[in-house]
């Protein structure tokens, strides 16, 4: 899941806290291997929502133990927008890193650069490699090298309140147009604003980018593309959509205002991923969950775009039960944790196997999405793609807030892209 750099979450953790977990801290954590049973302790850090989906990953993180009994999974929950920043602190002081951390597609190769990261090629973690998804993979490798298992894969698209539609008699729009004019009808029809735009993550950001035939960069020849015409235009449409009128936003706090204003029935419409699925079905306007629609994001002036997004579970280098720590990952992505997961979460898989499954393949979430994702534009993989969104959440802000234009927005954005990527063009 994505929450974003906003997010805010408690922290639960099962029998440690976090300056006292992690594989580098002691020997006590290490486990047996001249007997070929595992034994000893993993810790997991997970950053799926708290109050729906890290429910279903601790319990499934700890029937791992009915496979080895002698090993203890330690599970905690660490803040989406919290845990990047936290692992690298931890894993650069040598204590307090877990064994095992979902990971962002986006941070494995930063991690992997930096050395924080087990290769996983040739060990217990990865098994059937062929089932994954092509894609899914790609995120997972560096340098050559495999390192991490892809967990889950996403992408995003428009959800939207059918009975509210139903009620200003208007259909789904397809394009930014339209998009508009549903918006200024669904408020003349019923008083209610069309679109809640997340304004404080700029991973919102990319459909209306990618919709513009634009991207962050050109990896391949290494240049700055943000601050082109396309990227411009982007911006243009975001700010466009909340002056009309068509779109409210924010600059805090955007999941929780916007995952509110939609649970409640106060907007029609938001842009989310499979992540908010299990979320949004426990607001009262999807008490029947029927009531909730799905359509691919509006296309802008260059088509219909939306980012690939998705986790992999990583083992920390430093890991002082690496050989558990890997049959743990092999477990958790699993094509039989993976399906439970799907049925549960609606989350999409990154086998292939597992979408054939029936759980699976009847699911409506699932198989609106999977055509999403195979279609999702994917991110360069390089170890600064993570850090690439610090400087467009701050214009993209600026620009929904009016704090500044579109075109000092892209222009700053691709300013402090040439400051981390050096002797890109």
């Amino acid at each position: 899941m994505r929450r974003g750099i906003a997010a805010t979450a408690l922290v639960a953790a099962l029998g440690v806290t976090l300056a006292a977990c992690g594989g580098s801290d002691s020997g006590s954590n290490g486990g047996s291997k001249g007997s070929g049973e595992l034994s000893g302790t993993v810790t997991w850090w997970d950053t799926s929502t708290v109050g729906s989906e890290d429910k279903v990953f601790k319990k499934v993180a700890e029937d791992f133990k009915k496979q080895h009994p002698k090993v203890t999974v330690k599970y905690v929950n660490v803040p989406f927008g919290e845990a990047q920043n936290k692992f690298k602190n931890a894993a650069q002081s040598g204590s307090g890193a877990p064994d095992v951390i979902r990971s962002e597609v986006a941070w494995t190769p930063e991690f992997a650069d930096l050395g924080y990261l087990a290769p996983l090629d040739g060990t217990a973690a990865l098994k059937n490699q062929d089932d994954f998804l092509e894609q899914a993979a790609a995120s997972a490798k560096y340098n050559g090298k495999t390192y991490a298992v892809p967990q889950v894969i996403d992408s995003m698209g428009i959800f939207y309140n059918k009975k509210i539609f139903k009620d200003a008699g208007v259909e789904v729009p397809k394009t930014i147009d339209e998009l508009k004019s549903v918006s200024a009808k669904i408020k003349q029809k019923t008083g209610k604003t069309g679109l809640y735009l997340r304004g404080d993550d700029a991973y919102w950001f990319l459909s209306f980018l990618y919709g513009e035939g634009g991207d962050l960069v050109d990896a391949e020849n290494k240049k700055i593309t943000v601050d082109g015409p396309a990227g411009v235009k982007a911006f243009k449409v975001v700010k466009d959509l909340v002056d009309s009128g068509a779109a409210k936003t924010d600059a805090t706090d955007g999941w929780n205002n916007m995952q509110t204003a939609f649970k409640e029935g106060k907007v029609a419409m938001m842009i989310n991923g499979p992540w908010a699925v299990a979320d949004t079905y426990a607001g009262k306007e999807f008490a029947d969950k029927a009531n909730l629609g799905i359509a691919p994001v509006p296309a802008g002036s260059g088509g219909q775009g939306a980012p690939q997004g998705g986790h992999n579970l990583a083992v920390y280098a430093g890991s002082k039960n690496l050989d558990a720590s890997y049959a743990f990952a092999e477990y958790m992505t699993s094509a039989e944790t993976q399906a439970k997961i799907s049925k549960e979460l609606s989350l999409l898989p990154t086998r292939e196997s597992v979408y054939i499954k029936s759980d699976v393949a009847t699911n409506e979430m699932i198989t609106f999405f999977k055509p999403v994702v195979d279609k999702a534009v994917e991110r360069p993989w390089i170890p600064e793609t993570g850090s690439l969104f610090a400087p467009l959440v701050t214009e993209y802000t600026k620009v929904l807030t009016g704090q500044t234009t579109p075109e000092t927005g892209a222009k700053a954005v691709g300013d402090g892209y040439r400051k981390l990527l050096k002797d890109w063009k």
